[in-house]
């Protein structure tokens, strides 16, 4: 288990755990996290589950397959530091992320 951190664009925050092999995403469904609406069920099928990831993480994570940066692009307000939480695998290594949800899931 981690514990992950969800930010929302106001600054509100909700710490979480998330078992290993659970998505970002799934955790944040799983426990009501607002601001990630997760529309294609984590299929990279839509951008509904961006996240900006805390920068001294980026580089901690696996790098984003062409496919994810392709739907990173349809997101709202993509930044370098964007990902979909649906390709976030969870680990113990991840245990103190923290991300935060944009203003709007497009």
């Amino acid at each position: 288990m981690a514990k992950i951190t969800y930010k929302d664009h106001e600054g509100g925050s909700k710490t979480i755990e998330v078992e290993n092999g659970l998505s970002v995403m799934e955790g944040a469904i799983q426990k009501d996290v607002p601001g990630i609406d997760a529309d294609c069920g984590g299929s990279m099928a839509c951008a509904t589950c961006h996240v900006y990831v805390e920068e001294k993480w980026l580089d901690k994570l696996p790098k984003a397959e062409d496919a994810e940066v392709d739907m990173i692009d349809m997101a709202y307000e993509p930044k370098k530091n964007s990902r979909l939480s649906c390709q976030l695998i969870v680990s113990d290594e991840l245990d103190g992320l923290t991300v935060t949800t944009p203003a709007k899931q497009n």
